[in-house]
């Protein structure tokens, strides 16, 4: 049975531009969800593992249950074997439920919404408002598009192993990464590219170079369910950016390794522009400051929240060298209007 005090909570992937329901927390890499419960914020995770999950008997053209069980279970894998996390999932049976049914399991499978045009999926979470308890997490992909699970792909087909990748880090308590670029196109977005799977926008129907993880969703993953060694092999960034002496609130952060190329983000997340960045390599890193616009602000922010977006992209102006298992103590970042 469900408690009454349960709240469902929803966020998903877009053709375009995407939405996030809910509130985005600090986290040590990347955003993370969390929720106010009973007066103190609680930080959305699985209290126990594996998180167990099922899957809806019911496919879709081109794509039967099996079919999309064996897609989703790679995809599962794929966050399993992380060696910096300890995070596992287990496959429970099919089940004859459909996801978003507060039922108390977790379902994945298709619903067909064709007034959701630019929503190829989402995930959502029954919370009780109470203790904070992550209860239930569903994903629904929308069956008004059109599915593969092929090796290489299909051409005007979308991938389910691909979307189901970005879905599960929402299932885990991962929100969205910035790392990427867009250009505006009649009023939505294309991507140009990404550094992350966690990027609130889909590439395109029939891409599937989103199987695998980047550096910034790793850290993530391992933020919120660290082994023993992932506190202490990695180091953090942390300081303020500020314009015209004042706190910068939303400014995205990213720290660029030369070394392997590995970008890692997270936004400033206070009035006075504080950031901390954790989950890097021991090692110098180049610092870079920009404005959250290549997303809608609604995919990491609440509407109310004041992100401020008029000022300049700009750099550290020296290498910032993480220590093991330490922090590179504060650093100021100053842009201009």
């Amino acid at each position: 049975m469900i408690p009454e005090r349960a709240l469902r909570r929803w966020c998903g992937l877009m053709v375009a531009i995407a939405m996030f329901v809910g509130h985005a927390r600090p986290a040590l890499a990347y955003l993370k969800f969390g929720f106010v419960a009973n007066g103190r914020e609680v930080t959305l995770k699985w209290a126990t593992t594996p998180a167990r999950y099922f899957v809806t008997n019911q496919g879709v053209s081109g794509v039967s249950a099996s079919d999309f069980q064996a897609a989703v279970a790679q995809a599962f894998a794929t966050w399993q074997t992380v060696p910096s996390a300890s995070i596992t999932y287990q496959f429970a049976g099919f089940t004859a439920n459909l996801p978003g049914d507060d039922d108390g399991i977790s379902t994945l499978g298709f619903r067909n919404e064709p007034t959701m045009d630019r929503v190829l999926a989402s995930t959502s979470f029954l919370v009780d408002n109470v203790t904070g308890a992550l209860l239930e997490s569903d994903i629904f992909f929308n069956s008004a598009f059109s599915w593969s699970v092929a090796k290489d792909g299909e051409r005007a087909k979308w991938d389910i192993e691909s979307i189901a990748l970005h879905e599960i880090g929402h299932f885990s308590g991962l929100g969205h990464s910035a790392i990427g670029e867009t250009e505006l196109m009649g009023g939505s977005r294309r991507v140009l590219s990404t550094g992350a799977v966690m990027f609130p926008i889909a590439l395109g129907a029939g891409d599937i170079s989103g199987r695998h993880l980047d550096a910034d969703d790793i850290a993530g993953i391992s933020d919120l369910y660290p082994d023993n060694q992932f506190n202490r092999t990695t180091g953090s960034i942390s300081g303020r950016v500020t314009k015209s002496g004042r706190g910068v609130f939303g400014a995205h952060v990213v720290a660029f390794d030369p070394g392997n190329g590995d970008q890692i983000a997270n936004f400033t997340l206070t009035p006075d522009g504080q950031f901390s960045i954790a989950g890097l390599r021991p090692g110098p890193h180049v610092i870079r400051v920009e404005p959250l616009d290549d997303a809608d602000l609604d995919s990491f922010f609440d509407a109310s929240e004041p992100v401020d977006l008029n000022f300049h992209a700009g750099y550290f102006d020296q290498l910032v060298v993480v220590p093991r298992g330490g922090d590179s103590g504060a650093i100021q970042i100053p842009v201009s209007p």
